[in-house]
């Protein structure tokens, strides 16, 4: 036996057939009667394999979806949303070459499934074998795989196997594909039947050539009657192929042909009512490509079409596919192709390289406010924690390793209400409150009401790395500090005199916070970042309200509230009125804004704070979306701020009427 690794941490074993094919038989017999094995088993002209327990029930019904991937990695968001498609029963994956490893990495990376089945094909002839017909009528999801498009026509088209995957799809099932596996699923479809694949100039060069095959007539999929899908799509330049493949469509008589392209490491989920939503693990995008009017052609072959309609699919827009049309596009644009020459392409905005955004609270700060050197102070300490969490980004290091550094810098610093300099409660104790959030896992941990732990930031991470739990509090976090190392201080560190005055002053009038210190009426820090790898992370830290009474609890160590990140969404840290914070959700409130509603960062801030504002609540946030963009939004005359990025040096502000380079 032989090991083939095929994904990242996994490793499958299948048998090489090196034994005669009766001993053969037999021991893959034996294979199949042990529990829990994922099985390889030889037939006529296709191999097959199963993971998990193909005759356990499956918990639901499963409902249509299209899953279109663009080939490369695959976004773990987008499969769990296959999966549930599915009822959380059956998937087969059909290929024609490599094994069935894919599904031990769905069953153990994804889960929600009941089992998962791969045939691979060797030849047609295995298209008409009863026992594959059985296995695709009986599948609730159907999946088909990278490869040679050029074998599926070849051995599925006119089949049983293509009257079952279009019954399928028409009995309201699950369908999806990658790269090859996409490549059919449109009404039309690139067949790749000439002896090489074509490449942009080429088809451009001559759109009716015989590189350029077309098929048809194969397979029924919803919404994509008259859409020519292309994948690996601006890592290999196709775009002007796929015009090309609309050109000749067009010439052929199909007045309606269009055509989908999608990026590597990117998926287009699409729903039963043909509404849909891109997940991308890389920045990617999906593109749908509308010329206007015919095609024409020189005597050489060559294409020539005045306006080629582009526009660009993100995680922000909100797609229907029924209707084709595209809210909130990600980039859109006109080009035209003369002579065989693709022009006037509109590019795709381009992720940032890596971005961070910070803030020290928010209140009523009016210029003359504050006094010059005060004002000096607050400026030289943004800058310090900018510097702090731009050396991580800038070096490779890791979002969260970024917004940890961050904030320690801030706990440190007795100008704001976080670890050093936290106010007190309502018995001269220092209680403070931190969380964290790795976008890239959905992972987080906080602690609320510690005492002793230097950095409350660095122990949530400790809650999220070292323990089953995302929040612990009081005397418990602080022995879990102990136990995990974090650093312990003697409470008397966090002691500043100007917060002993503030709660002296609080308990002889029980002022308001407001009263006590408008120019920093909510002292929370946070920091958002994005890293070199795409990845996003939050975390907050804060010593909550002076006077503080009976353990309260502010939005600060609260996931989805006072902080929140998501890749292909946003990272949020917010600072305010946490009662108000919370029963807003306000972290995850921008994620969804952007997500279900189309939103841009900026907008989704915005109407956040306005919603909080509306219940009474006052505050800030900070917010960052998946291309590293930053937005700041208040309802307060001021907040603490600062932003880089690998686009533009640190700078911070304080006023509510200055604007930073680097936001959007």
């Amino acid at each position: 036996m032989r090991q083939f690794p095929r994904k990242p941490d996994d490793r499958y074993w299948r048998v090489e057939f090196m034994f005669p094919k009766p001993l053969l038989a037999a021991m893959l017999a034996a294979l199949s009667l042990l529990p829990g094995i994922a099985h390889a088993q030889a037939a006529e002209g296709y191999a097959y394999y199963e993971t998990g327990d193909i005759d356990a029930p499956a918990p639901r019904a499963p409902s249509l979806g299209l899953l279109l991937i663009g080939g490369s990695e695959w976004s773990e968001p987008a499969w769990r949303w296959f999966a549930g498609k599915t009822g959380g029963g059956h998937l087969v994956i059909l290929r024609a070459s490599q094994d069935g490893s894919d599904g031990e990495w769905l069953m153990k990376h994804i889960g929600g499934l009941a089992s998962v089945q791969t045939l691979v094909f060797s030849n047609r002839e295995a298209a008409f074998d009863p026992r594959v017909a059985d296995i695709l009528a009986n599948a609730d999801g159907i999946f088909i795989a990278g490869g040679d498009q050029s074998k599926y026509v070849r051995f599925w088209k006119g089949t049983p196997v293509a009257e079952a995957l279009n019954a399928h799809v028409a009995a309201g099932r699950p369908l999806g594909g990658t790269s090859a596996g996409l490549a059919i699923l449109g009404g039309t479809g690139y067949g790749a039947m000439a002896p090489a694949a074509v490449d942009s100039p080429e088809a451009l060069a001559d759109p009716k050539g015989a590189k350029v095959t077309l098929v048809s007539d194969f397979l029924a999929t919803p919404f994509l009657a008259n859409v020519i899908t292309d994948t690996h799509f601006s890592e290999r330049e196709r775009l002007g192929r796929l015009v090309a493949f609309v050109a000749q469509a067009r010439a052929a008589g199909n007045a309606d042909a269009i055509g989908l392209g999608i990026d590597e490491d990117t998926a287009l989920a699409v729903e039963a009512d043909g509404s849909a939503r891109l997940y991308t693990t890389s920045g990617g995008h999906a593109w749908l490509v509308r010329p206007l009017g015919v095609p024409e052609f020189q005597d050489d072959g060559a294409l020539d079409w005045a306006s080629v309609e582009l526009t660009g699919i993100g995680p922000q827009s909100r797609v229907d596919l029924a209707r084709m049309s595209v809210a909130n596009p990600a980039f859109a644009g006109t080009a035209r192709v003369e002579a065989g020459q693709l022009r006037d392409v509109p590019m795709p905005p381009e992720r940032r390289e890596w971005s961070l955004a910070i803030h020290g609270g928010s209140g009523v700060i009016e210029r003359g406010d504050i006094t010059p050197e005060m004002e000096a102070a607050y400026r030289a300490s943004l800058q310090a924690a900018l510097a702090a969490g731009s050396e991580v980004l800038e070096n490779g290091g890791s979002s969260l390793d970024a917004v940890e550094a961050t904030l320690r810098i801030l706990e440190d610093d007795p100008l704001f209400n976080a670890g050093r300099g936290a106010v007190f409660d309502a018995e001269g104790r220092n209680q403070l409150d931190a969380s964290i959030m790795d976008g890239k896992t959905l992972n987080a941990g906080a602690v609320a009401g510690v005492s002793s732990t230097k950095h409350p930031v660095t122990l949530a991470r400790a809650v999220m790395s070292n323990s089953r739990h995302v929040l612990l509090s009081g005397e418990g976090a602080d022995q879990f500090a102990r136990e995990q190392g974090v650093e312990q201080v003697d409470p008397a560190w966090f002691r500043t005199e100007h917060r002993w005055r503030q709660i002296e002053e609080w308990r002889k009038d029980n002022l308001s916070a407001l009263a006590l210190d408008p120019t920093h009426r909510f002292g929370t820090v946070g920091a958002v970042a994005l890293d070199r790898d795409g990845n996003l992370a939050a975390a907050t830290s804060t010593g909550g309200l002076t006077g503080k009474r009976w353990g309260r609890i502010g939005d600060s160590p609260i996931i989805g509230a006072g902080t929140y990140a998501a890749n292909g969404k946003c990272a949020v840290s917010g600072t305010g009125t946490g009662e108000y914070f919370i029963r807003e959700n306000a972290g995850r409130q921008v994620c969804d804004r952007i997500a279900w509603n189309g939103q841009s960062i900026a907008q989704a801030a915005d109407d956040t704070i306005a919603s909080i504002g509306a219940l009474g609540g006052d505050g800030g946030l900070i917010a960052m979306d998946a291309m590293g963009r930053i937005a700041f939004a208040m309802n307060t005359e001021g907040m603490y701020r600062g932003a880089a990025s690998s686009d533009h040096p640190a700078e911070e502000a304080i006023y509510a009427d200055e604007t930073l380079t680097n936001e959007d």
